[in-house]
């Protein structure tokens, strides 16, 4: 296997030490950030060392091209952004830490999505549509790497998509912003310019995410190998356990216990230098 080391500060030191770890017979530079040494073996001391020097690992196929895949599909809240958007909402009525609570809770599992987000979505009631847009030209940032990673997919030939337990009011933004191929979100339900804090239709919640994805694979006729999915909390794993590889984006221990691999220091452009580009 190739072992992939990434982290923000990566001693030469620690790189001897894993590729030893693993007998591992070489090191090659990705970037400034990302290492790869060359036929190593699975070790369980990788894992430890890493945690200890603050670095992620990805053990990884080596034959395995970023264009083996056709579609890179992603949460949006604290994944693709890195805020999460329904907490930026509630700080414009002076409840962000009530809010931001619960979406905590739901994200380790501890609450059913839809019952989460209806509870969330009824303190909204009453903001002006207009703090929206204001969410989104003051507080919306993309997680560190996003654009390097969405490039990098694009060249080689895969889709995008963000898939979110969010609203469509950000993630039709992001999709334009972006060039994503793909969105999928809930609807905030609007009425005489105000949030009526209900949601419009079907709830997209876990169950919803994995569907949605679902739906996007049969269009394009893909099978389930070709996909990459990344992910941070609980309402992401049945759309995580849809695809080829899950990516376990600085995210909650119960996604990482599933995910395929974690990425806990580095940005999103961690995803893309786990596969050869070419």
């Amino acid at each position: 296997m190739n072992l992939i080391i990434q982290g923000l500060e990566i001693n030469n030191s620690d790189l001897r030490a894993l590729a030893k770890l693993s007998q591992a017979d070489g090191i090659e530079r990705i970037t400034g950030q990302a290492f790869r040494l060359t036929r190593a073996s699975d070790s369980a001391d990788v894992p430890a060392h890493c945690a200890a020097a603050e670095l992620d690992f990805a053990f990884v196929n080596p034959d395995l091209k970023l264009s083996d895949f056709k579609l890179i599909a992603m949460d949006m809240d604290s994944t693709l952004l890195a805020i999460e958007s329904i907490d930026e909402i509630a700080d414009m009525l002076n409840i962000k830490a009530q809010v931001a609570e619960i979406t905590q809770q739901t994200m380790q599992g501890k609450i059913d999505f839809e019952e989460s987000l209806v509870r969330r979505t009824a303190l909204l009631q009453g903001l002006h549509q207009d703090a929206l847009q204001r969410v989104y030209d003051e507080r919306v940032k993309l997680s560190p790497g996003a654009e390097i990673m969405l490039q990098k997919a694009k060249l080689a030939g895969l889709k995008t998509m963000v898939i979110s337990g969010g609203f469509t009011f950000f993630t039709e933004r992001i999709k334009a912003k972006l060039g994503l191929d793909f969105a999928a979100a809930n609807v905030l339900d609007i009425k005489d310019h105000q949030l009526t804090g209900k949601v419009q239709g079907e709830i997209i919640g876990r169950q919803g995410k994995a569907q949605v994805l679902r739906q996007v694979c049969e269009a394009l006729g893909l099978k389930r190998e070709q996909v990459i999915t990344i992910g941070d909390g609980a309402n992401d794993l049945d759309m995580m356990s849809e695809s080829g590889v899950s990516i376990a984006y600085h995210a909650k221990p119960i996604v990482q216990n599933h995910a395929t691999y974690s990425i806990n220091y580095v940005g999103l452009n961690g995803v893309t230098n786990l596969f050869l580009q070419h």
